[in-house]
């Protein structure tokens, strides 16, 4: 007996859908596989189309439950039979799959599109952002067509779930030793400003949440942020989110803009999710007019690299290395570097010192290790602590 519900129904109806700007709901949905069918479909051929169309119409179609896992960090799609995920223990495969190619092309195709974004053959790659299910975290997303992503369709999909984590929670975990946290809450305190450091998924913008909890609760906190990662516990905390362009390629409002913006809204404290662009330009300034302790996180593999990452992020805001490194020193006295172990965990390993060295530029030099190992500026980090408890 030939199906009711053929392929050639399903691509149909999703042309269908698509040529409508209204959402497709489960109403809609079905009226368009009645329109399409061309007879009268038994409830049960309608349920079997509705629920096909609804997993590939609706949300992150067969990734959902992947991306509902509060574990997961990452899902990474490279064909239709290879879906990867990693949960802080590597990449892992699951046998979570897709019709075809063509099935894996709508699904990023239709995120692109709830992003904003445009993905087709004369666009073919999209970088946006994703509303999680009931808006509990958020999704950044990468996609890449074929042929440019050789193989096939290339899907990448970071979950952003807001960082709520406290420092006693850090410290019960093992991501902060007792010692290190009673630093970490002297920093705080004593408003000095910092950076978090570390590569990808070392867990920056969690450590940077569980500070912000420590702060006055008196205080006013303004958090800027390319996405709405942080969550500190905190009772005055607001947070501007930057916003992309729209389809149209208007509308955008920049971490930068938002920055400058922070500065008439009272601030005690400024704040900076993630620091990657012209923005650092922007920072820098308002941590030397008044704005102590401030703080933000960086991406770098060591603290080494730091004032050579934000030499080239300044230099996109028209700010040379002198002056980088002037307004550096100044503006922000430590670095906190974490990084993930082996094992996937994530650790607090160093805080750093900035320090002017004899030609001017800065310098980050260890305060305390988490490893024991020597650390000159030790009494230069006891000596800044004092000065601020003066």
């Amino acid at each position: 007996m030939t199906p009711v519900v053929t392929p050639d129904l399903l691509d149909r109806v999703r042309d269908r859908l698509a040529r409508s700007s209204d959402l497709p709901t489960p109403a809609r949905v079905a009226a368009a596989i009645r329109a399409e069918s061309g007879t009268v479909l038994g409830d049960a051929d309608l349920l079997d189309a509705l629920r096909l169309l609804q997993t590939e119409l609706t949300g992150t179609g067969p990734l959902e439950p992947l991306l509902a896992d509060p574990q997961v960090a990452d899902v990474l799609v490279t064909g239709p039979r290879a879906v990867w995920v990693d949960r802080g223990r590597g990449l892992e495969r699951t046998p979570v799959g897709f019709p075809d190619e063509a099935a894996v092309r709508r699904l990023a195709q239709r995120l692109a599109l709830a992003a904003g974004r445009r993905l087709d053959d004369a666009q073919p790659w999209v970088d946006g952002q994703l509303p999680g299910p009931g808006d509990s975290f958020a999704i950044r997303l990468h996609a890449v067509l074929a042929p440019i992503a050789h193989g096939g369709t290339c899907l990448s999909l970071r979950v952003l779930r807001p960082a709520t984590h406290d420092l006693a929670a850090l410290v019960r975990t093992g991501a902060i030793g007792a010692e290190a946290a009673r630093l970490l809450d002297r920093i705080v305190a004593a408003r000095l400003a910092f950076l978090v450091v570390g590569s990808t998924g070392a867990g920056k913008t969690t450590l940077l949440a569980g500070l912000l909890g420590r702060v006055d609760p008196a205080e006013r906190i303004i958090c800027v942020e390319d996405a709405a990662e942080l969550a500190p516990q905190h009772p005055h905390v607001v947070r501007l989110i930057a916003r992309p362009a729209n389809v149209e390629g208007v509308g955008t409002v920049s971490v930068r803009d938002l920055v400058r913006q922070a500065l008439r809204m009272r601030p005690d404290r400024i704040v900076i999710g993630e620091v990657r662009g012209p923005e650092v330009v922007d920072l820098l300034t308002a941590l030397n007019t008044g704005h102590d302790g401030g703080a933000g996180t960086v991406h770098a593999n060591s603290p080494h690299e730091v004032a050579a990452r934000l030499e080239a992020l300044a230099a996109l805001g028209g700010m040379d290395r002198a002056a980088l490194h002037s307004q550096l020193a100044a503006a922000v006295q430590v670095v906190l570097h974490v990084h993930r172990r082996p094992d996937g965990s994530r650790a607090l390993r160093e805080i750093g010192v900035l320090t002017r060295s004899g030609s001017g530029t800065v310098e980050i030099v260890p305060g305390w290790r988490a490893d024991g190992g020597p650390v000159p500026a030790a009494g230069r980090l006891v000596e800044l602590l004092a000065r601020a408890d003066r």
